[in-house]
């Protein structure tokens, strides 16, 4: 449904032009399968990403027993079987290369009572997974693998499932959506207690499908519950375009003299705004126009002006839960600004599709940057984009972040800068080189 290419060659370009629209948000496209699956009635998707992240979802639920179909690109239709309706697969469930996919799924089937094997591509088999396996024990269910916490893991799902009560160790929304899918199937009310808060699109879905969500803060926490056994009633779902796939045009476009671009329907959900807030610091010219209101998420068209002389900046540990995929493509744009922009709190970067802080630091001293790495801190000491010679070639280590970020850095250097490993572009942003070419870069594959 998009592209497939091993390497991808970005130039040098004068300027990036024109509006365009991002795939939908990844996070709810995910979250709209499996709740759909969930309710009795007919659910539409409108705007789904079909990427192979969301499309690995899509095949589980049907396995799981949900009628799912792609009526034409962008538009499904999901029938589902009601809460602990899921039937036992056929197969083992194969998430590919999406750790969403398979920490919301364990949680969903933990307390029904089947039993289902899970696996994913090498990447992903790699990603401990102690930190969903530890609450979803609580509920009942029982699990084995073969290495260490990692996939393939076998889970039975309890019979007999208890509501529990458990306070994140480290902020997590794919721990927390898994808890709280989880709770749906247990008589009782299930909590999830977070110190830092983290995306509320599992907690927002659920509301806007009639599951009674309580929210709870106070100065120390937020406390969120779900009480079991509601009844799901099917909804219509436009689904905005992912921040997180904004961020390599937006960026692009702070980097590139001359550019000025205006991305409709974008998502700004508050907790996932601070790549944003970031740029902003730094100097950038963003304007978050249009605001509105959609299926409870909020919508915005992003424009993007660009400004020379953008500065470093310190990112506070504190805003990492709201930025956590941003910070490859921060990096880049903190390559091309003056002076040393400091990121804090990004020891979970360690822990995605590929070591991220290792890959980010790994390409930019390739390309000539200054980069120091701490065990839960990245600098990058800028060059400004004047003088940002490139020239590198990049091993993009099977992680489509690192891919479009190091591809994107490409479009202000001097010489060339080549990004090996670009089939996993696909996973969260299909068309990529299409639509920044569209609008003015120079990318060959």
């Amino acid at each position: 449904m998009g592209e497939n290419f091993e390497s991808v060659q970005a130039f040098y370009c004068s300027g990036l032009k024109g509006e365009l629209f991002v795939p939908g948000d990844k996070s709810i496209s995910h979250r709209a399968l499996i709740i759909g699956g969930l309710t009795i009635g007919e659910t539409i998707a409108n705007g789904l990403l079909e990427s192979e992240d969301v499309i690995c979802t899509a095949n589980a639920i049907k396995a799981l027993g949900a009628k799912v179909v792609r009526k034409k690109p962008g538009l499904w239709s999901i029938k589902g079987v009601g809460i602990g309706g899921f039937s036992q697969p056929d197969n083992v469930i194969d998430c590919g290369n999406s750790g969403t996919s398979v920490r919301l799924l364990m949680g969903t089937v933990s307390t029904c009572s089947m039993n289902v094997t899970f696996t994913g591509d090498h990447s992903l088999r790699k990603r401990p997974m102690d930190r969903i396996l530890i609450p979803l024990s609580k509920f009942g269910a029982s699990f084995s693998t073969y290495a260490d916490s990692k996939l393939p893991i076998h889970i039975s799902g309890s019979e007999e499932a208890i509501p529990i009560s458990y306070e994140l160790p480290v902020p997590s929304a794919q721990v927390k959506s898994a808890i709280l899918l989880g709770g749906l199937n247990v008589r009782g009310r299930t909590t999830v207690i977070e110190t830092e808060a983290t995306r509320d699109h599992t907690e927002k879905m659920l509301k806007a499908f009639g599951a009674n969500i309580l929210i709870e803060k106070n100065a120390n926490c937020s406390k969120i519950s779900v009480d079991g056994f509601p009844t799901l009633r099917p909804v219509e779902i436009k689904v905005p375009g992912d921040i997180s796939s904004a961020s390599f045009p937006i960026a692009a476009a702070c980097m590139v003299p001359g550019s000025k671009i205006l991305i409709r329907d974008v998502g700004v959900n508050p907790l996932r705004d601070g790549f944003l807030i970031s740029l902003i610091e730094m100097g950038a010219d963003i304007e978050i126009i249009n605001k509105r209101q959609s299926a409870g998420e909020l919508v915005a068209d992003i424009q993007v002006t660009y400004t020379p002389n953008l500065k470093g900046i310190e990112v506070p540990e504190n805003r990492a839960a709201k930025m956590i995929d941003e910070y490859p493509i921060l990096s880049m744009v903190a390559a091309t600004a003056k002076g040393s922009t400091t990121m804090k709190g990004v020891s979970e970067l360690r822990f995605k599709e590929s070591n991220r802080i290792e890959a980010i630091a790994k390409g930019l001293m390739d390309s000539g940057v200054e980069v120091k790495v701490g065990e839960d801190m990245l600098i990058v000491n800028g060059v400004s984009s004047k003088n940002f010679e490139g020239g590198s070639e990049i091993d993009a280590s099977n992680d489509h972040r690192i891919a479009m970020a190091f591809i994107c850095l490409g479009l202000v250097s001097k010489k060339s800068i080549t990004v090996h490993g670009t089939q996993s572009i696909q996973t969260s942003f299909p068309n990529f080189v299409v639509l920044m070419n569209s609008i003015g870069a120079v990318l060959k594959v």
